[in-house]
């Protein structure tokens, strides 16, 4: 009977790919056998075992710390895919083996329209008793930096095309509009209306959650004084309270703005911005069946 190759047994083991990660990764046999809880002469053999079934050099033993030869550095970079896609696996059919998820931590962002959002959560938990929500608020890059540290199941954020390994569902398109209180600016002339213009007057801005925040693009006026707050909520009562211009997003202020409350400042130097709010999650992670029945419940709640 013929037998599809790829169907045949590999011709190592998954142990002697672990020791062979290890070893490039620690510089030595001795620190893979430690981190392994492994003897040192068992990890040799493993790693000899591997480079005669696949007939490769990977390690150049010449010197006084092993390294990866050009083969081995090439073999490291596949298994150490393969090694990571064997623990998600791993991952995944536990989580299958316990059922539902005991909990699913989600982090609101600053831009977040939160009656819809949390509507749309409320209605999929309440059918969920035996999965608890644990919610948290981040701003700026602080909820993304909650996923990649894996304290975040789901974000609801502005969309980031240039952050890796995302996978997102667009919801909704959002308006950064610059405004002001009446009153708190002394001219009133449209489209003559510059940042220059604007410097000598507090700018309110979000402070970054995130405990390593990169630099960002938030409007800044160069050299004008800056008040920071936690979130758009506060940064709008700053704003009305004439203690401030900054920018909000268009859903909270679409009264205010009707009624003379607050003004708005675009124009072609102070064009504002328009994000995509989107439920956004790991892609390079295994979820587990509630995660996956939220997932779908959002695309079809709360997409457009």
């Amino acid at each position: 009977m013929n037998v599809d190759k790829k169907d045949s047994v590999a011709p190592f083991k998954l142990h002697e790919l672990r020791c062979f990660e290890a070893v490039a990764r620690l510089g030595s046999f001795q620190a893979a056998a430690t981190a392994l809880h492994r003897t040192h002469p068992s990890v040799f053999a493993a790693v000899a075992r591997l480079e005669e079934a696949t007939g490769l050099a990977l390690f150049d033993r010449s010197g006084y710390r092993v390294a990866l030869t050009d083969a081995g550095r090439m073999f490291n970079a596949r298994a150490m895919a393969s090694l990571r896609e064997i623990d998600n696996l791993g991952d995944y059919a536990r989580q299958l083996a316990q059922g539902e998820e005991a909990q699913l931590r989600i982090v609101l962002g600053d831009l977040c329209p939160r009656p819809r959002v949390l509507a749309a959560l409320s209605a999929f938990f309440g059918e969920r008793p035996g999965t608890r929500l644990h919610l948290d608020y981040e701003a700026v890059s602080g909820p993304f930096e909650r996923l990649y540290d894996g304290s975040a199941d789901l974000v609801f954020h502005r969309a980031d095309p240039s952050r890796s390994g995302l996978e997102q569902i667009a919801l909704q398109r959002i308006r950064l509009l610059p405004v002001a209180a009446p009153g708190l600016l002394p001219f009133d002339d449209g489209d003559a209306l510059t940042p220059a213009r604007l410097q000598p007057f507090t700018q309110c801005v979000l402070s970054d959650s995130a405990r390593q925040a990169r630099a960002e693009d938030h409007f800044l006026v160069d050299g004008a004084p800056r008040c920071l707050v936690p979130d758009h909520a506060m940064k709008k009562e700053l704003i009305l309270h004439r203690l401030a211009w900054g920018h909000l997003p268009d859903f909270m202020i679409e009264d205010e703005l009707r009624s003379g409350a607050l003004i708005d400042l675009s124009n072609p130097h102070l064009p504002g911005r328009e994000e995509t709010f989107a439920a956004i999650r790991r892609g390079d992670r295994p979820h587990g069946p509630v995660a996956q029945a939220l997932w779908r419940h959002l695309a079809e709640a709360l997409r457009g």
